[in-house]
């Protein structure tokens, strides 16, 4: 593995990136929850991080290059995950409250579906691939006994949890906020229509970004 130095070096400047307000993936996630509620946004943040496995492996595999390599493979994937993202955000708006404006019927159905949406958003999301192809090899030790495939899994593994705590401690904060207006029908409508022009921010967002 690299040197000692070198990894409280990693540790703390992926602590500091993980936990840099307004990361796409935490706003994500507490969109989820102002949407759908605590445990949806749970579920969301384990979708991203299982989704950040992906990009994980292509960085250790080198796939990510292809990225560098064929730019128009970028925009295209690029383009697909902020149209994605956009369609979220707009079924958000579209969505129905049922009873009381506590919705327990749909909230399991609705976490399920918080799982399999982030999964997708994180994989189509080619700046994660970019990210991790940025920024393991900078930690990288080519004379260390571990391969460098390996090291690239390993490191690749703490980032992925380091920004998965972020994002779940936005969550709990974002759930925290909503718990005290859940009973109202029409503040859960308009944090339902909050977390969804989140979503359509984000979409227009990383669409418009040139990198």
């Amino acid at each position: 593995m690299p040197s000692t130095e070198l990894l409280i070096a990693f540790f703390v400047t992926t602590a500091i990136f993980a936990y840099i307000p307004g990361r796409p993936a935490m706003l994500y996630a507490s969109a989820q929850t102002m949407a759908r509620g605590r445990w949806s946004g749970l579920t969301a943040a384990l979708g991203i991080h299982l989704g950040g496995y992906v990009h994980v492996l292509a960085a250790a595999t080198g796939l990510s290059v292809l990225f560098h390599a064929v730019p128009p493979l970028y925009m295209a994937v690029k383009l697909v995950g902020a149209l994605y993202l956009i369609w979220l955000g707009v079924s958000l708006f579209r969505a129905k409250i049922q009873g009381n404006g506590t919705f327990p019927a749909i909230e399991r159905k609705s976490a399920r579906r918080a799982f399999f949406e982030s999964i997708t958003v994180e994989v189509l999301n080619p700046k994660t691939a970019i990210f991790f192809m940025a920024f393991l090899p900078q930690f990288i030790d080519a004379s260390a006994t571990l391969p460098v495939w390996l090291q690239f899994v390993v490191l690749g593994t703490v980032v992925n949890l380091m920004f998965s705590s972020a994002d779940i401690v936005c969550v709990f904060l974002a759930g925290a906020m909503i718990a005290r207006l859940r009973r109202s029908g029409r503040a859960q409508r308009l944090m339902q229509r909050a977390g969804g022009a989140v979503l359509v921010g984000l979409g227009v967002h990383v669409a418009l970004q040139k990198s």
